[in-house]
């Protein structure tokens, strides 16, 4: 099965902070108070530390707004639109903005149990776990349903192939593995 969804239907969670909001697409598995992998879009609305999370694997990538400029001990990293990078959860990271607000896409995996990679796609994409992000154009999934802008689909246990409609098809795609 394919679950579907749509930026405006994810429920959204304001930081304790005051700096942004998250909107969870899917906490995996389902219900469970431990995920093993996670998938949200964040809002940044002002600078400030992200919240540290030991032992899982993240991947970011800024969707909309200013580069944000990410410090810690030892990195410095300015994080560009559709440009994917990948730290670990447990960095103690300070985030400022380079402008006005901005949105960016999160997965986050649990370390030595799932690993992730995400790349901005415009040609036919598949596996057997993963979640997919519309960023410009139609897509279609191998059960027929179609995806545009703004809507998504996420998939366990179930090879799954997304093919571009036409240009401008651009898909933010993000490959899962269980680690052995």
């Amino acid at each position: 099965m394919i679950a579907r969804f749509a930026y405006a239907d994810l429920a959204v969670s304001r930081w304790r902070n005051g700096g942004g909001e998250t909107r969870e697409i899917i906490s995996f598995p389902p219900g469970s108070d431990r995920f093993g992998w996670r998938a949200s879009i964040a809002t940044l609305a002002q600078a400030g530390p992200f919240s540290a999370f030991p032992g899982v694997d993240r991947i970011i990538t800024l969707l909309h707004g200013d580069p944000v400029q990410l410090t810690g001990p030892a990195v410095q990293h300015r994080l560009l639109p559709e440009q994917p990078w990948a730290f670990a959860g447990e960095w103690p990271l300070e985030a400022r903005l380079q402008g006005g607000v901005s949105e960016d896409f999160n997965i986050m995996t649990r370390r030595g149990e799932w690993q992730a990679t995400v790349t901005i796609v415009t040609a036919p994409v598949s596996s057997l776990h993963g979640v997919a992000w519309v960023l410009a154009g139609e897509w279609q999934c191998t059960e027929g349903q179609r995806l545009t802008a703004q809507q998504g689909a996420w998939w366990v246990d179930q090879a799954t192939e997304l093919r571009p409609c036409g240009p401008p098809a651009r898909l933010l795609f993000t490959r899962l593995s269980r680690v052995p």
